[in-house]
């Protein structure tokens, strides 16, 4: 853990200084460009600014992570549970995994306003479906000797589902988690990019309309923040959650 972290910040600190070593060599605009000295800047002349549209942006990622985990796994489990159902809902779902976010994004918006909703969703919708890919997988591929051995006994399909199946499918989900968890503050700006009174993503288009790149760069690396955080904490907490899953 000190290890990776001692890594990281020392992969940062060569990012920043080629950055700054680049802005010195050739000079460029700082609206084409800015230094990390500009964007530093730019972030300490109005921190809570930065502060209050950031907790908009977490709220968003939090809700829409949790909803889109839990949907993914409930429609996994639904479809293991019921196969005719699975098969028939399966490729209605890859239609809709295939839309561009692009196309989606300004749907919401105009069936669910410009509030906190519509990016809850878009962020739902992008975790919904490698959650549900990866335990649906997990599902399908338990062990049939196991299956067997439990149909011979008085279990019934749901039992067998829930106490047998759906425990040694975990690892499938926690690695559904993992892929999804940095994807969630995407769902989020992208939300926020098509129509937003507030938030990063807004932030980000307001500003780029006004040639502040430094402030687009504050906004950017808030998100990438947020993203290697959103990935730490499935890390941490989904094998204590699946202490069985962990080594998988």
């Amino acid at each position: 853990m000190k290890a990776g972290l001692r890594r990281g910040a020392t992969i940062a600190l060569v990012l920043l200084l080629s950055w700054q070593g680049a802005i010195w060599l050739f000079d460029p605009p700082r609206y084409v460009l800015p230094g990390p000295t500009d964007v530093a800047d730019a972030f300490l002349r109005q921190p809570l600014f930065f502060a209050r549209h950031s907790l908009t942006t977490a709220t968003e990622i939090l809700l829409g992570f949790v909803l889109g985990a839990g949907a993914g796994a409930g429609i996994a489990l639904l479809m293991a549970a019921f196969p005719r159902l699975g098969r028939n809902l399966w490729p209605l779902l890859l239609v809709m995994q295939a839309l561009p976010v692009f196309v989606i994004a300004p749907l919401l918006v105009v069936w669910f306003s410009f509030g906190m909703g519509s990016k809850v969703i878009m962020a739902m919708i992008i975790i919904f479906f490698p959650v549900a890919s990866a335990f649906a997988d997990g599902l399908r591929r338990t062990d049939p000797d196991l299956v067997d051995a439990t149909a011979m006994t008085d279990a019934t399909h749901w039992q067998s589902l829930i106490h047998v199946r759906a425990p040694l499918a975990l690892p499938s989900l926690l690695s559904g988690l993992r892929v999804s968890a940095p994807l969630a503050p995407l769902g989020a700006v992208v939300g926020e990019w098509v129509g937003a009174s507030a938030g990063l993503g807004f932030i980000m288009v307001q500003a780029n309309a006004r040639m502040q790149t430094a402030t687009v760069f504050v906004a950017m690396a808030i998100l990438a923040i947020f993203t290697l955080l959103m990935r730490h904490a499935v890390d941490r907490l989904a094998p204590r959650l699946i202490p069985w899953a962990s080594n998988q």
